[in-house]
């Protein structure tokens, strides 16, 4: 919002990159959920529809709106009814585990995509429009899929703690599971999710890139 009382036409040109960025980075996080619980035994999600590359589906309108004002935002989760799946506890650390790692295929594919074409002369500099949205969907799938495994739900790497952890441990889960949304809530607001997420988000770009330097 700071920035496009600076700058509108700057802030809106960037969201024009941005939007559809998003939306893929949404859409195969909440997608790769639903496939994976779908394919370990609970249909809950392809009777909803969610089983779809539609992003209309996993958009949650106010998430959507808190992106754009703020910055950031969120999706709408996928139900999972751990009851359906064959091995719940582990089952469950599947379905979670599904979305932060379609984003960082979906990130690495946009990084060598972004690579191949800059060395064919398919891009001519990073600041073209193609570049631009490959730059976006290579950083959202990574900030996204990085942010979710953070160990606090409504977050996936929430849903790993009850596998992570021993059986004697569930009610430290349960205290985890009752008040991590505002523990989330707060880590947001006080910034101080920048302390967890910046390190990670520079090691695995740093990685990611010199993979991609290698093959490319």
């Amino acid at each position: 919002m700071t920035d496009f009382l600076g700058d509108p036409a700057v802030f809106l040109q960037r969201l024009v990159f941005q939007i559809p960025a998003l939306l893929i980075a949404v859409t195969v996080h909440e997608l790769a959920h639903a496939l994976v619980a779908d394919r370990l035994g609970d249909p809950t999600a392809r009777r909803l529809g969610r089983i779809t590359l539609n992003p209309l589906p996993h958009i949650d309108p106010l998430g959507a709106i808190a992106f754009v004002i703020a910055g950031f935002g969120w999706a709408k989760p996928v139900p999972v009814n751990a009851a359906n799946l064959r091995h719940p506890r582990r089952d469950m650390a599947w379905v979670a585990a599904a979305g932060p790692l379609s984003n960082f295929l979906v990130a690495f594919l946009a990084l060598a995509i972004l690579r191949f074409s800059a060395s064919q002369g398919l891009i001519a500099a990073r600041s073209d429009a193609s570049a631009q949205i490959l730059l976006f969907i290579y950083y959202f799938n990574l900030g996204i899929g990085i942010f979710n495994l953070i160990p606090l739900p409504p977050l996936d790497g929430g849903h790993f703690l009850p596998y992570l952890l021993p059986a004697r441990a569930a009610g430290l889960v349960r205290a985890v599971e009752q008040y991590g949304a505002i523990i989330l809530l707060l880590l947001v607001f006080s910034g101080a999710t920048r302390w967890i997420v910046g390190p990670l988000f520079r090691w695995v770009d740093q990685f990611m890139s010199a993979v991609v330097r290698s093959l490319i």
